[in-house]
């Protein structure tokens, strides 16, 4: 043992001086037993984070990931070997959204240190709805439309875990489950003084509505999946936000309770806010999508990019990857002379995008990025302005319209109300087309300007745009 510890301090050592493991990056190595390091270190595709068999809730700790813990031992026992780990996703829409990223990171870091995680969908809890955070009682869904989220957000869950993750659905167990098992292997040992104390539930008992018995069971149900899942697949971690942590310590209750153990654990992690206490995962358009089936990722990456710099710096921590030592520096480097401003926000716009919507994800957003800056060098052709279409407003107009006076094509296409303002926004400097500024409002639109025939891109300033189809 002492010359395994002896040639994996020579490891690190040789590693921190070629540069793939920094000085925060301390490394346990509680079961070495022989000289073979095969697992112990690995890098991400991201360029700055590292992959190490660390101890996972440290690591969370530091990035300020979480809440609260239910089980002193949680951090000794993912030291000593890799335990499995699981987070819920309810399918009350057909995509997650920003808020629930979270669950998804904190999945990931526990892969990257060398655990295993399931993602649960609810299936069949998402038939009874949550009330934690919730001031009135979910609106229910039809089965159609509760198997269409489970299918959307199985595929999301997919793509963006890389198929690390196991994912499972609690409807497969519950659909054999009656009333009477329920009653007699779970109610029976469910305290009803215990349930109302949580306080999820306290709070729905002192509002007007109040709350139903289907909801008042609703933690019992997500108890029991921490049950089925610690019997059948050796879950002993149920992660989620603050939220749920009555739902959670439920969960480790019933598992003692039914299966007679005690190394059943529970982590919460702070919900997503920004600094002025409104939820960062909401814009004004209303939920940040993680699917691009409902958010492009060019508006994922915008709304990224528009984090202020008071939350920037935590958000870094909270949903990248990138090592705290790099974080610092940005951190310090803002306050410093010559910083350049929003380096901060494009780098966690980059990472997050990069993890949720890949390499080509981030490609297109940072490509629609560039095309929809007014004035921009960037060479436009139709597959550049497709792309941008997703994202601004478009029309098809017949080329006998488009070819003529400038000023006409920005009434008729709707960018301008009337020739006399688009005259005017021209005298401004504030037209342009294909991103080319437009100087003279005697401008005749040429069948050359329509780019490869298909279309072309006409802006009122940095905001207002219009993509013109040709029909």
């Amino acid at each position: 043992m002492d010359i395994a510890m002896e040639l994996a301090s020579g490891y690190v050592a040789l590693s921190r001086s070629a540069g793939f493991v920094t000085s925060s990056s301390s490394c346990h190595f509680p079961a070495l037993v022989s000289s073979s390091f095969s697992g112990i270190f690995s890098h991400s595709s991201s360029s700055s984070s590292v992959r190490c068999r660390r101890n996972v809730v440290e690591i969370l700790e530091q990035r300020g990931l979480v809440e609260s813990i239910a089980g002193e031992s949680l951090k000794k026992a993912c030291d000593e070997k890799p335990i499995k780990v699981y987070c819920g996703f309810d399918p009350t829409a057909e995509s997650l959204h920003l808020g629930n990223l979270l669950g998804i990171v904190v999945l990931e870091w526990f892969q990257r240190c060398g655990h295993e995680t399931v993602a649960l969908l609810g299936g069949a809890t998402g038939r009874i709805g949550d009330p934690s955070g919730k001031s009135a009682e979910r609106p229910v869904m039809d089965e159609a439309t509760i198997e269409k989220n489970t299918q959307g957000i199985q595929a999301l869950l997919t793509e963006i875990l890389q198929q690390k993750a196991v994912v499972l659905n609690n409807y497969d167990w519950w659909k054999e489950f009656s009333l009477l098992e329920f009653l007699r292997d779970v109610g029976k040992f469910a305290r009803v003084g215990t349930m109302v104390a949580k306080e999820s539930v306290k709070r729905r008992l002192a509002s007007e509505e109040g709350i139903s018995f289907t909801e008042f069971t609703y933690q019992l149900l997500q108890g029991y999946d921490f049950v089925h899942l610690y019997k059948s697949n050796g879950v002993s971690v149920q992660i989620g936000g603050s939220d749920q942590w009555g739902n959670i310590t439920a969960g480790i209750d019933l598992v003692r309770k039914l299966l007679q153990r005690d190394d059943a654990y529970g982590l919460t992690f702070p919900l997503l806010v920004k600094s002025d206490g409104t939820k960062f995962g909401k814009s004004e358009g209303g939920a940040v999508w993680l699917s691009s089936k409902f958010l492009s990722p060019y508006h994922f990456y915008q709304h990224l990019f528009a984090t202020p710099d008071s939350d920037v710096i935590k958000m870094l921590r909270m949903l990248t990857f990138v090592e705290l030592e790099e974080i610092e520096a940005l951190e310090k480097s803002m306050s410093e002379p010559g910083y350049v401003a929003n380096t901060a926000q494009r780098r966690l716009a980059e990472e997050v995008t990069r993890f949720v919507h890949g390499e080509d994800g981030l490609e297109e957003a940072l490509k629609v990025t560039q095309a929809l800056s007014p004035g921009s060098t960037t060479t436009l052709d139709w597959t550049a302005i497709e792309a941008i279409s997703r994202d601004v407003p478009s029309c098809t107009l017949d080329s006998s319209v488009v070819v003529g006076p400038v000023v006409d094509l920005c009434v008729s296409c709707g960018l301008a109300p009337s020739k006399a303002v688009a005259r005017r926004l021209i005298k401004q400097g504030g037209i342009y087309m294909n991103n080319a500024k437009v100087d003279d409002e005697r401008l005749l639109v040429a069948e050359s300007d329509i780019i490869d025939g298909k279309m072309l891109l006409l802006s009122a300033g940095k905001k207002n745009k219009m993509v013109v189809r040709i029909g």
